[in-house]
């Protein structure tokens, strides 16, 4: 069942810590670290800039690392390391290798820092104190249920393409699939793999980094395999955009229904320009945002931030967008997803 999360303050979430916490002395000198995958990536910088607003905000030194590029991990570990040596509260961070990081991390627990993964979750999950993130899931499960509703009857015989992000699984591309698989109605194999259904109209699974340009491939490739394609998921909207250019190439953007993730400015625009139908839009401002809140509870009071109730994980809300809604499946408009996107 769809619900909303309302993204007040987070103490109410908090549990108190025990006798092992580390308090900023006199609750004064409290610092935390922001370290994501790229500083360049607009949804990074918008998580910058939730970081920036809540630490102005709360009155704490607020230091941001990235990595060079999307996989540096070494980077990570450098700026992990530093955040140590500083004696932060707090880190924040977005993996660029989930499961490299974890011996680094625990090093920064041990030494009493706060620990938070943003969007996607440490290799083990525990390896973190905590997890802000979209529940990934329920975002496929909403444009897999969307794209059922839309397509009616047809659904049952519908033709379908996954535009992944990588082989690595799992991730947070693996829970997007599988909740579409589940909203659409397709049996799942494994649920912490994706391109294991045996439904037949499932024809393509295909990878694309996340891109434009590997999107439009995979979606080449994908028309190769089977040029009857009328349904496309993808695991974001540069993907959706790739795949999008795939079809207007051969005559064909007007037949296929494509859903996609992320609810950035630009692929809402997508929506509303009928190149995605639905998209479902996460908040990553409001999980550095939370985060901050988090780390200074943390430091003042010793709380540490649990997960929202039936999940592993803070979930810091996801939202259906569309113009064409459908009963039972629960969506903002393409208007409010504009004024909101990513915020």
């Amino acid at each position: 069942m769809f619900k909303t999360v309302t993204l007040g303050s987070i103490g109410a979430a908090f549990l108190l810590a025990g006798s092992g916490t580390a308090f900023a002395a006199e609750h004064e000198d409290i610092s935390a670290c922001l370290i994501t995958k790229t500083d360049t990536n607009p949804f990074f910088v918008k998580m910058r800039e939730g970081a920036t607003a809540a630490s102005e905000e709360l009155g704490v030194d607020l230091n941001s690392y990235a990595g060079q590029v999307d996989g540096d991990n070494e980077t990570q570990v450098a700026a992990v390391e530093t955040c140590i040596a500083n004696g932060a509260s707090g880190i924040l961070i977005t993996a660029s290798d989930t499961a490299g990081i974890a011996p680094t991390i625990q090093r920064a627990r041990d030494a009493g820092l706060l620990v938070i993964a943003l969007d996607t979750p440490l290799d083990p999950p525990e390896a973190a104190d905590a997890t802000f993130a979209t529940d990934n899931y329920e975002a496929g499960r909403l444009i897999g249920a969307w794209a059922n509703a839309q397509m009616g009857d047809a659904a049952e015989d519908a033709v379908i393409a996954t535009l992944n992000i990588s082989l690595a699984q799992p991730t947070v591309g693996v829970l997007r699939n599988q909740g579409f698989m589940e909203g659409f109605g397709v049996d799942l194999g494994d649920p912490n793999r994706w391109g294991d259904e045996d439904d037949p109209r499932v024809v393509c699974d295909e990878v694309t980094a996340g891109n434009q340009e590997g999107g439009r491939t995979a979606m080449e490739n994908c028309l190769a395999v089977n040029p009857d394609i009328n349904l496309v998921y993808t695991i974001n909207e540069p993907a959706a955009a790739g795949a999008y250019e795939a079809l207007l190439a051969i005559g064909r953007e007007n037949d296929v229904l494509i859903v996609s993730v992320d609810g950035g400015c630009p692929g809402v625009q997508n929506v509303a320009d009928g190149i995605i139908g639905a998209t479902s839009q996460q908040y990553p401002l409001d999980m550095a945002r939370l985060g901050i809140e988090a780390i200074h509870e943390y430091a003042t009071e010793g709380t540490v931030p649990q997960p929202s109730e039936g999940l592993d994980f803070f979930n810091t809300g996801v939202n259906l967008v569309t113009d064409d809604p459908v009963e039972g499946v629960e969506s903002i408009s393409v208007e409010e997803g504009l004024e909101r996107c990513w915020g």
